[in-house]
């Protein structure tokens, strides 16, 4: 394995997948950001492939260290973003880490015919220990949406939720991060394979075609006081 950290190496799967640029973006909430992740870029077998092998690799030094367990049942990747994350996640469990591990998604809709039902792939049952995967958290609605969906379905454990990066921002309501206020909510422990801190610092030794480093002085001052502002 290698000695360069799992962080850094994400930060450089990002960037040459262009999922991950720096600059000035305005997003949703109105905050204007000095970097945007797009989820869309994975969009080829070899980056999803990727993806999936660090989302597993971090999975496996969490249970290393004792902070998931051994026998984890299904992995759950919520629909649709997450659906791609679970499978890509499942195969490099299996593939690099021996895990006997399934994948399970929702549908949207209740399907009413042939084998019906709202999941996909491994069925849950009572007493399973399911993890979440999801790209990155903003607010936590994806989570509280779908917790009730498993639970309608069986008595299950939900173990963790591991996202792609934490933004380490605090929400609009409050001063706690998105990623806290899930943990404090439901129970489980949530990780990211690197948080925003992780990749801006990463990003000043990544360098550019060009020689430069992708984070400049500049962005890292915009950074620096973006996370100041919002920073949870």
């Amino acid at each position: 394995m290698t000695n360069v950290s799992l962080d850094h190496r994400f930060t450089e799967f990002l960037l040459d997948s262009q999922a991950l640029k720096f600059g000035e973006f305005t997003l949703k909430s109105g905050r204007k950001s000095p970097y945007f992740i797009n989820a869309g870029a994975f969009n080829d077998g070899r980056k999803i492939a990727t993806l999936g092998a660090f989302y597993a690799e971090k999975i496996a030094d969490e249970i290393k260290a004792g902070n998931l367990p051994a026998d984890i049942d299904t992995v759950f990747g919520p629909a649709y973003k997450g659906i791609p994350l679970g499978v890509s996640t499942a195969i490099a469990l299996t593939s690099a880490h021996g895990m006997e591990i399934g994948y399970t998604f929702d549908r949207k809709e209740k399907k009413d015919h042939g084998d019906g039902g709202m999941m996909v792939g491994t069925q849950l049952t009572d007493g399973m220990k399911v993890l979440l995967v999801d790209d990155v958290m903003t607010a936590g609605t994806a989570v509280r949406e779908v917790i009730p969906k498993l639970k309608a379905e069986a008595d299950v454990e939900v173990v963790g939720l591991v996202l792609s990066v934490d933004r380490m921002e605090k929400t609009k309501d409050s001063d706690t991060s998105a990623v806290k206020a899930v943990e404090a909510e439901f129970g489980f422990p949530v990780f990211a394979i690197a948080n925003v801190r992780e990749i801006f610092e990463a990003g000043r030794h990544i360098a550019t075609a060009s020689g430069e480093p992708y984070v400049t002085d500049e962005i890292k001052a915009a950074a620096d006081a973006y996370l100041d502002q919002y920073g949870a």
